[in-house]
């Protein structure tokens, strides 16, 4: 806000309001907070379950319609629900020291706390005298974290009870479960395996981010009424970028409306290419995406941009930015399924610190509205274990046959809207 204010000082002793008047300062006030919000407060945009993805009707509200497409959709044949690997849980910035949070992820409750120190852990939520959830009103004490029931205390380290305010004695089998965890990118991430298996990659951290040459300039988050797996397969359906991306943003996310003649003038174009990384990095595979405009069928040279995608494990991708003169930055894009077919969607900014904020910020904001064309889509279709393609679609089998590896034996399975999980 400093910008704002010091605008301000300058417009009042550069135009004195006796002989420009109030107004005038009034109108440079609120542009000088304006170039502040645009050049330096982080654009957040949150949208809730209900709020895109699907087609409103008379007399319904958007609550009511998400329900009844969610019920009368047929799902398809669905591959398990959760694969395994790394998954964001919550943003670094949501958990401050001495605070503890529960989230509900990947049919998993969990107590995320952060100790004085800034240590963040993970375990099961649920204590095992009598199971109360221990982020609901517990207690961060050092490295431990209390239950509100009976003040039981757990290490967030190995789990074991620590104490037990009345008990002369702590048994040594009084533990909870603690989840592989780690902070990357402003994340708090947690490591799922159906098997209890310890992490056999780690997330790596982009070195730009670590260092702070690029710097945050804002989030959005989307949920996704769909299984996890098809988000990272649009990676591989080259084809739908150019009739579902191409028409002009401007053009809004409602499908009915993308085409509309009035911004025709204006095309995106796409080239891209999808592969698995080599033996070495067989939980990685990337994506190369050559992007233009067109106004009125002529190319600008100056838009174009080339993003590098590389997906690692099955919810996280970074999204390298890489433009001629409007610099380098990183797009990470999160995946967590909250039920086996709902899905929190992540996607965080960061960008060099030279380049205006403004700029960064746009490209988050179009990022989001053609995610939310793809929304519509997820939202509303059926998932098909035999699709029909044509030799053109051949990277889609080629990425379902490379995703499967996350899944193993005891994955958990959905078995049919009213039944509910096979566990």
């Amino acid at each position: 806000m400093a910008l704002g204010a010091l605008w301000v000082a300058a417009a009042a002793a550069l135009f004195p309001a006796a002989s420009w008047g109030l107004p005038l300062l009034v109108l440079l006030a609120a542009f000088g907070v304006a170039a502040w919000w645009a050049c330096c407060r982080p654009l957040r945009l949150r949208r809730s379950p209900e709020a895109v993805g699907y087609l409103g009707e008379p007399g319904w509200s958007r609550a009511q319609v998400a329900g009844r497409v969610r019920k009368s959709r047929r799902t398809g044949q669905l591959p398990p629900v959760y694969p395994n690997g790394w998954f964001h849980l919550l943003e670094s910035a949501e958990l401050g020291r001495g605070e503890a949070r529960s989230v509900a992820a990947l049919g998993e409750q969990f107590a995320v706390f952060r100790d004085l120190n800034g240590q963040s852990y993970v375990l099961d939520a649920y204590c095992p005298h009598l199971g109360a959830n221990l982020s609901v009103g517990g207690r961060v004490v050092g490295s431990c974290i209390e239950c509100p029931f009976h003040g039981w205390q757990f290490s967030g380290k190995d789990g074991k009870c620590t104490r037990i305010p009345y008990a002369k004695k702590v048994p040594e089998f009084a533990t909870v479960k603690v989840w592989p965890s780690c902070e990357v990118g402003g994340m708090i991430l947690v490591w799922y395996h159906c098997d209890s298996v310890s992490p056999t990659w780690q997330v790596p951290e982009q070195e730009e981010v670590a260092s702070g040459a690029w710097v945050f300039r804002g989030i959005t988050e989307h949920f996704v009424n769909a299984h996890i797996e098809e988000i990272p397969e649009n990676a591989a359906d080259i084809a739908h970028l150019s009739f579902l991306h191409g028409p002009c943003i401007m053009n809004g996310v409602d499908l009915r409306n993308t085409k509309s003649k009035f911004w025709k003038f204006i095309e995106h174009n796409w080239k891209a290419d999808w592969q698995p990384d080599p033996e070495l990095h067989t939980h990685c595979s990337c994506m190369t995406v050559k992007h233009h405009i067109t106004v009125f069928g002529k190319h600008l040279p100056f838009a174009d941009v080339t993003v590098l995608a590389k997906q690692i494990g099955p919810g996280l991708v970074f999204l390298l930015f890489h433009h001629s003169f409007l610099g380098h930055g990183v797009m990470i894009h999160s995946v967590t399924p909250v039920e086996p077919l709902l899905q929190r969607v992540i996607h965080r900014m960061y960008y060099q610190r030279s380049i205006p904020g403004f700029i960064p910020k746009f490209m988050l904001w179009a990022e989001s509205v053609q995610f939310e064309r793809d929304i519509m889509i997820w939202n509303n279709k059926q998932y098909l274990s035999k699709p029909l393609l044509v030799k053109e679609d051949s990277a889609i089998q080629r990425h379902r046959r490379w995703y499967s590896q996350f899944y193993s034996a005891h994955s958990v399975k959905f078995t049919g809207q009213k039944n509910g999980l096979d566990w």
